[in-house]
């Protein structure tokens, strides 16, 4: 094999200017995005001082993709998936402004920050789904996977860079700047997709509200592939899930190192990134069923012996290995929604991946964190990694489409 057929596969971005420019705008979006969760928790905490309310953030974050996302999918699969995506983009720069407005002027009441920051998770859950058909109408059919995957190690790299530039601005500049330059990131977003061609639902339209929403989710429960795909997303998020074990695990086993406990929250970060870096042979593999069941499968076992290890570096190479293997099941996941849904109930289905996207870990991680509260955070590691394990096998086994290549993963 060719040492360029080993690295990330590029070719969406020969192939497709438009592509280059909305990936462009997207990244410098996603770490505006990440500047913005780490100065509203810096905000939340200065104002508060109480971890009940840095963690009513999450809640804020999350609830509104919980509550409005399939409707906002069932939406999205009626109208030009181009304007819906340019208006939520506007809705959440402007939520931003509005955040950075308080944030150089002060004395704005916590709730009414955590107000915005839900407002703009709304629109975020308007805009999700309909990005979620840019890449399977933009690409060919065997350049969606590696699409997805430059998507992937983008946010990923972002992850790393964000939260860092955050801190050292709100150092030097305060609250006030870091919200503006989200703002600003939302432009570059607006700019990518403004060149995207009219993208409305092929096929026939969502119907409208409730019976749209039973629509998408009859299609879930009926496709197998899809459903197992999302099932095997779930499997290896609230069964297993592991950053809230991270603090007990580290005093248990590894002496309450603040040092290695920074370590072990990037390190499965620095897993996704290498494994996606070197995504091109299975991007190509015309299997992404096989490949996200093995990937979710090494997860839950890295995560075994993680919580099985006594050295905190081989601790932190499971948790870089746990990263690869997670990276590779999400982007293989991506790959089988985007490929096999058609795409009039393509924004209902993405709305929904996103939910297991965002629900899974958090369930996961209060599974853990009360587990490990009767327990302990190495039998809540253990437990979760080898629950995972057992799940993604059964899962293998009872659809056998997963497990097929591409020939056999088009069906219902």
């Amino acid at each position: 094999m060719s040492l360029s057929r080993t690295f990330l596969d590029v070719r969406p971005l020969r192939s497709s200017p438009v592509f280059r420019r909305l990936l462009v705008g997207r990244t410098v979006s996603v770490l505006g995005g990440f500047m913005t969760m780490v100065t509203v928790m810096y905000q939340v905490w200065d104002m508060t001082r109480s971890t009940a309310w840095t963690g009513a953030v999450g809640l804020a974050q999350a609830l509104p993709l919980v509550v409005f996302g399939l409707f906002a999918g069932a939406w999205v699969d009626r109208a030009d998936r181009r304007r819906v995506f340019l208006a939520a983009t506007v809705g959440q720069a402007v939520c931003s402004v509005l955040l950075a407005v308080q944030g150089f002027t002060g004395h704005v009441p916590v709730g009414a920050v955590l107000g915005l920051v839900a407002v703009q998770s709304a629109f975020g859950a308007l805009g999700a789904p309909a990005a979620g058909v840019f890449v399977p109408r933009l690409l060919p059919k065997d350049q969606v996977g590696a699409g997805l995957a430059l998507n992937h190690v983008a946010a990923q790299a972002m992850m790393f860079l964000g939260p860092a530039l955050a801190g050292v601005l709100l150092a030097r500049y305060g609250i006030g700047v870091c919200y503006l330059l989200d703002a600003a990131s939302f432009g570059l977003a607006f700019y990518g997709a403004f060149g995207l061609p009219a993208l409305p639902p092929q096929g026939e339209p969502s119907r409208a509200g409730l019976r749209g929403v039973l629509d998408g989710l009859r299609f879930l429960a009926g496709h197998r592939v899809v459903r197992g795909a999302l099932i095997t997303d779930l499997a290896a998020t609230v069964l297993s899930f592991p950053v809230s074990l991270y603090p007990l695990v580290n005093a248990e086993r590894f002496g309450d190192d603040p040092r290695t406990l920074g370590l072990f929250l990037s390190a499965m970060a620095l897993g996704g990134i290498t494994a996606t870096a070197l995504s091109g042979p299975l991007t190509r593999l015309a299997r992404p069923g096989l490949v996200m069941l093995c990937g979710a499968g090494t997860w839950g076992a890295a995560l075994v012996l993680f919580g099985l290890a006594t050295n905190p570096w081989s601790g932190l190479a499971l948790l870089v290995l746990a990263g690869a293997a997670d990276a590779t099941s999400v982007v293989s996941r991506s790959t089988i929604v985007q490929t096999r849904t058609p795409d009039a109930l393509l924004g209902r289905v993405t709305a929904a991946e996103a939910i297991v996207g965002q629900a899974g870990p958090s369930l996961g991680n209060v599974r853990g964190g009360l587990l490990a509260g009767w327990t302990s955070g190495t039998t809540a590691l253990i437990s979760g990694g080898l629950m995972c394990v057992l799940a993604v096998a059964a899962v293998s086994v009872t659809t056998p489409e997963l497990r097929g290549g591409a020939g056999r993963l088009d069906g219902p």
